[in-house]
Formats: C-alpha cells, structure tokens, sequence
C-alpha cells in the first residue's frame, strides 16, 4: 500500500493554505480573540478548528454528503451552538478590562481548555461547506471510491500541518499587535472593536 504522489500532496497543500488564509468566521475569531486577550489559552482553540476539519475530511472520503444533508437540523443546531460560543466571546471581549501590563493581564481568566476546544469545534462543524470544499478537491488528487488508510493519514497530517502554520499565523501577527498598544484607551477600543469583530463573525457562521 503507497501513499499519495507528492505532487498531488502540495497540490492540496497549496489549495487548502490558499483557503485557509482567506479571512472568514475562523480566521476572525482568532484575530479578535488574541488582539483582545493575548495568545495565551489560544491553543485549545485552534485544535478544535483543526479537528473540525479532518472530521469534514473523513465524511468526504467516506461519501456522506447525502448523510449530511439527511441530517440537516443536526448540523443546523450545531452551527448555531459555533455561533452562540463566538457571540459569548464578543460580549466578554466587550466587557474585558483595559489591561495594558502583559504581566497583569495573563492574570485575566482565559476559556477554559475544553470550552475553547467545543467552541472551535462546533465552529467548523457547523459549516458543512468545509465537507463541499474537500469533496470538490478530492477527486482531483485521489480516487475516493479507493481511498486507504495511509492516504487519508497522509491528507489528514497535511491538514494539521497547514491549518496549524496558517492559523498559528495570525496568532503571531495579532499578539504583536497588542503587544503594541500603549495605553488603557487603546486597549479599550480594540477590545471592543474585537467583540463587534466576533459578533458579526456570529452572525456569518448562524446565517451562511
């Protein structure tokens, strides 16, 4: 049993990071989130994104977009549980304190691990347009009706190495940012800015 030719693995690799990178629901819960609260706690997050991701991977490999769609109200549901995580995050970055030391406001409670980890989650599986993208990119880099387990091991390691690189991204840019502003009434707008960055982002995920 081989794997997947090389070719066709940067072929994916370089589509997916295209994607990835594109500013959407995901990318902005991120930003808002590390330019409001700083990176730290940030990784349980992004885990739940990912996962989200190869989860979607495994129904396009497997063929359930009928299974999918059968289940509409199930995935409805779930996207507006993504939803309603990014709308509490918006009213607590809204209210977060205008800290400037980075020393006091690693002091300031982050999510817990696990909430954080639901919450990016039900963010991407709650977009069963993940699964559509990936059905559409298969069949140019595989045989579906074929797909082994090394194949899917190797798409499913490109996903976690993209989608962590591209997110892990921002993260960075966002922290230097913040690291940048100097005063309480800096700190305040971006604060607020990010909660109305993370409602719409909300209101995208409940109604797309």
């Amino acid at each position: 049993m081989s794997g997947l030719d090389a070719v066709n693995l940067v072929l994916f690799a370089g589509v997916l990071a295209v994607a990835a990178a594109s500013p959407g629901p995901a990318v902005a819960a991120i930003l808002a989130r590390v330019l409001a609260r700083g990176a730290r706690g940030i990784g349980p997050f992004l885990a739940g994104l990912i996962l989200g991701d190869v989860v979607w991977l495994a129904a396009a490999v497997l063929g359930l977009a009928v299974l999918a769609e059968a289940f509409h109200e199930l995935f409805l549901v779930i996207r507006y549980v993504g939803a309603a995580y990014l709308l509490w995050l918006a009213v607590k970055l809204w209210r977060a304190p205008a800290i400037v030391d980075p020393a006091a406001a690693s002091a300031v409670p982050r999510d817990a691990g696990w909430r954080g980890f639901a919450g990016g989650l039900a963010l991407t599986m709650g977009n069963p347009k993940t699964m559509m993208f990936y059905l559409a990119l298969l069949p140019n880099i595989l045989d579906l009706a074929s797909v082994h387990a090394l194949a899917f091991a190797e798409l499913a390691a490109v996903i976690v190495a993209i989608l962590t690189a591209v997110f892990s991204g921002y993260v960075l840019v966002a922290a230097r940012i913040r690291r940048l502003l100097s005063s309480p009434r800096a700190v305040k707008i971006v604060n607020r800015g990010s909660g109305i960055v993370m409602a719409g982002a909300a209101v995208a995920v409940a109604t797309r």
